[in-house]
């Protein structure tokens, strides 16, 4: 409902020359008449807000009758709900609400206290005026006592209607009558521009829903088209589709059949299967989650709930329940609907050549009436959710024929390797090389296939006739930065193919660490410094002696360096710290870089170390997710230790992460 309810101010000065003509009303009635009509034909003219022109045109009948409150309300059958605008003299802005309250619908059935102003009315007419005051008197605070009210037409039909209201009985006059139905034809035109204004924005809001309809399509078929996980691209779809539709809860639902023969079965018959929740979207939280299928909260057997059965007694057909509390049988509906709370239900089953894949169900806390557009725009997302979840489970079965195959393969060579040494010395092999070729390219495709992808769009670029120097410049400095990235990549990936090798042994010597930190803290300051960081470096006032492999102790610090220097909070302070500690006897040198950043998980903790593991903080920060993993190695090779340990921040979403480094010392005396 549209209803406008502030006030504006009172006795405005074109409202002011109209005082002495309510109290000589039947001296001078064709001419108040007539000066009301043009007053509205002027407000109609000048004002573009539709309503404005109802509260000014309220305002101006209001004070002109000399009544107490003008209530104004448009009625056009192409707009769903009546728009009203009410106005209501000084005496009674300031008062407070009062607890008794003259009931609506003994107004309604008292015509006592309703006289109209029209000398004959029709059925029509009377439901238009109750439907009225109804809807645009439920907000006054006071008690009604009279109304003198009139229907306007335009064109023949109703259009809206004129209430004049007193908060005291009040027997209305003959020239109050014809006052009325003098202006009614002026305001009959206010009332169709109201109702053409209403017009042309609902067909405004018809054409925006349209248009994000069709962009939900559309960016629905480009996500079936990514390399998205299956249950990502769900989660995706029902957050979207509950979204753009406005509705207060989704989910997505899929069927898993105990029984296979069930599609050779009767129809209308209820299957043996287990319902499980893979997406869920919620409007109060504006937030998406994706289930685990080993959920029990977020599953349940399709036995224990009617509400999904009746997809099956209906034919595929959609379930719409506008009020589901007013059934009687709640008690089938899986707990998980929260039908109490979320009554509206609208349940689009997942279809694919007769079978039933599972549900789309779009929830509402109030009854909602689905429009055709809407349920055929559910229904195609329902054929793209079917489609993708068809594709993904023929991938599954395609990649279980082949890892069987290649499991027989794999039983047959050893059988053969089993009759001669070299041949099961070739299956190893092969199996090695097999496994190494399957982590390679599926850890390393993407960061070898884009800086290619720019080397050759750079050569191709050069190729072209007519390029300038500089053009050429810029495209010779991303084909060496690239070519760059791509070799120290390698070289990374050799580093730690000859530490896990143990191919070498360390070449240890002595080196001063307070030099060598405060060298490397140096180096870094600038770099620092750029990102809106600094260093601080805290060495032990005592020369410390170190006995390790110059090399790999200097690239350990750097990457340690490099990666606080990646994640650390801008305007936050990276802390460098060097100790000499003795545990059981040995002496040992403790090196910990600490910075503040996004916090570590005990999950992620478990895997930071490893090749091309990378934690929720830098999916999108560019790197090989070598680094880290190359540290463990070199630290392992100089027979030391780390660790990583993050602690949150108080009141503060970030944390404190330090990275310690554990290192044998030895003295002078036991150097080489």
């Amino acid at each position: 409902m549209k209803n406008h309810l502030s006030l504006p101010p009172q006795c405005p000065d074109d409202l002011e020359r109209l005082q002495p003509y309510p109290v000589k009303l039947m001296q001078h009635q064709e001419e108040l008449a007539h000066q009301l009509a043009q007053k509205i034909n002027h407000i109609i003219a000048n004002t573009s807000a539709t309503a404005l022109m109802l509260q000014e045109i309220a305002q101006l009948l209001g004070v002109a009758s000399q009544v107490d409150c003008c209530l104004v309300t448009v009625t056009d059958e192409a707009s769903v709900e009546p728009t009203t605008a009410n106005w209501c003299s000084n005496e009674y802005l300031g008062m407070p609400h009062l607890n008794e309250m003259f009931p609506m619908e003994q107004l309604l059935m008292d015509w006592r206290v309703l006289q109209c102003g029209a000398e004959t009315l029709t059925i029509e007419d009377i439901s238009t005026i109750q439907n009225s005051l109804v809807v645009g008197c439920q907000y006054l605070p006071l008690p009604i006592k009279a109304v003198l009210a009139i229907p306007t037409r335009f064109a023949g039909k109703n259009n809206g209607v004129i209430s004049l209201i007193k908060f005291q009985p009040h027997d209305w006059s003959e020239s109050e009558k014809q006052l009325l139905k003098a202006v009614e034809s002026s305001c009959a035109i206010a009332f169709s521009q109201v109702a053409q204004a209403q017009l042309i924005a609902t067909q405004q809001q018809y054409l925006q829903k349209t248009n994000q309809h069709q962009s939900l399509i559309k960016q629905l078929t480009i996500l079936s088209r990514t390399n998205l996980e299956i249950n990502q691209m769900l989660q995706l779809a029902i957050a979207s589709t509950a979204e753009s539709l406005q509705a207060d809860r989704g989910l997505l639902i899929l069927l898993k059949y105990t029984d296979p023969l069930f599609r050779i079965q009767s129809k209308k018959q209820i299957p043996n299967a287990k319902a499980t929740v893979v997406g869920e979207w919620n409007r109060e939280s504006q937030t998406s989650t994706t289930s685990r299928p080993d959920s029990l909260e977020k599953s349940f057997s399709l036995a224990d709930c009617g509400l999904c059965q009746r997809v099956f007694t209906d034919s595929g057909k959609p379930v719409i329940i506008n009020d589901y509390t007013d059934l009687q049988d709640t008690s089938t509906v899986a707990p998980l609907f929260a039908v109490e709370a979320l009554p509206a239900v609208l349940l689009m089953p997942l279809e694919n050549q007769g079978k039933v894949l599972g549900f789309l169900v779009l929830q509402q806390a109030v009854a909602r009436s689905w429009q055709v557009a809407e349920l055929n725009l559910v229904e195609m997302v329902c054929a793209q959710v079917s489609n993708a979840i068809i594709q993904s489970q023929t991938l599954r079965q395609v990649q279980t024929v082949v890892d069987e195959r290649t499991a027989k393969l794999k039983s047959s060579l050893e059988l053969q390797a089993k009759l001669h040494e070299r041949t099961r010395q070739y299956v190893e092999q092969l199996r090695e090389l097999n496994e190494l070729k399957d982590e390679f390219l599926s850890n390393m495709s993407d960061r070898l296939r884009y800086p290619l992808t720019n080397m050759l769009m750079s050569i191709k670029n050069l190729r072209r006739p007519g390029v300038t120097p500089e053009r050429q410049s810029t495209y010779l400095n991303i084909l060496e930065q690239e070519c760059t990235k791509e070799i120290n990549l390698i070289n990374d990936l050799l580093t730690l193919q000859k530490l896990e090798s143990h191919q070498e042994s360390p070449q240890f010597e002595i080196i001063d660490l307070n030099t060598k930190i405060q060298e490397l803290g140096s180096s870094f300051e600038r770099r620092l410094v750029d990102k809106g960081l600094s260093i601080t470096v805290d060495l032990p006032q005592e020369p410390l002696k170190l006995q390790t492999e110059l090399e790999s102790f200097d690239r350990i610090l750097q990457e340690l360096l490099n990666n606080a220097s990646t994640y650390s909070e801008r305007d936050s302070i990276v802390h460098l710290e060097a100790t000499h500690q003795v545990e059981q006897l040995a002496d040992r040198v403790m090196i910990k870089v600490t910075n503040t950043g996004r916090g570590i998980s005990e999950e992620e903790a478990t895997y930071i170390f490893d090749r091309f593991r990378r934690g929720r903080g830098g999916r999108w920060t560019p790197g090989t997710g070598l680094g880290l993993a190359l540290v463990k190695s070199l630290v392992q090779h100089l027979n030391g230790s780390i660790s990583v340990e993050s602690i949150p921040i108080l009141d503060s979403q970030l944390s404190k992460i330090c990275f310690t480094l554990t290192l044998p010392q030895f003295s002078d005396e036991s150097k080489p």
